[in-house]
């Protein structure tokens, strides 16, 4: 079972946190990463590609000379898809990306995910996101103070008005609840800040 140090907002220990085994310290298996990644973004797909065919391009559909004796191929309409700006034959229409993992392999992803993050220093547990106020550049200060990097996924279960305003105009900063946390996200940011709270509820949520 993985002891995890617990700090402050000042980057200062101030205790100690025992994660799940199971969880935080689990074997990374990289075939399931990538299966939840590529899920993932197949479902932020917006598949609104669509090409027009012969029925909706502009055009008349008057026969443009008469079928037999001018010693041309036979033709019935300028929007046929043989023609300069005819319609498209087969071309792409909207259509969803998304499918589903089975739940096994989602959490199972995740737990490869979180151990990883751990595994290479990349996750910290904070004790509690108690800023100040909401300016975003103390927020910014805060993050800098606790050497999160460029690209940071902050986790708190919490309704922190605060540090949802303090962040968001953040480039590279995430904040989620422990309920959307992915293998997308996790591996997408530099670094993660777990608060206590949330750690803690990971910890037994994914045991099971």
């Amino acid at each position: 079972m993985p002891t995890v140090d617990v700090v402050d907002l000042s980057n200062q220990k101030v205790g100690e946190i025992a994660l799940a085994d199971e969880v935080f310290g689990a074997e990374v298996n990289q075939d399931l990463l990538y299966e939840a990644v590529r899920q993932y973004q197949a479902g932020m797909r917006a598949g609104t590609h669509k090409t027009k065919t012969r029925s909706e391009v502009a055009g008349s559909g008057k026969k443009l000379w008469k079928q037999k004796g001018t010693g041309r191929a036979r033709m019935g309409s300028v929007r046929s898809p043989i023609w300069r700006h005819g319609g498209t034959v087969h071309g792409p229409v909207p259509r969803d990306y998304s499918y589903k993992l089975p739940r096994k392999m989602v959490l199972g992803a995740l737990r490869s995910a979180l151990s990883a993050k751990l595994r290479d220093g990349e996750l910290k547990v904070i004790q509690e996101f108690a800023l100040a106020d909401h300016k975003t550049r103390n927020a910014m200060n805060t993050l800098a103070g606790l050497q999160a990097g460029r690209t940071v996924l902050v986790v708190d279960n919490s309704e922190n008005k605060n540090l949802t305003l303090g962040i968001r105009n953040l480039k590279g900063v995430t904040l989620m609840p422990t309920r959307e946390v992915n293998a997308f996200h996790l591996l997408g940011h530099q670094s993660v800040l777990l608060s206590q709270a949330a750690a803690q509820k990971l910890s037994e949520a994914l045991a099971k």
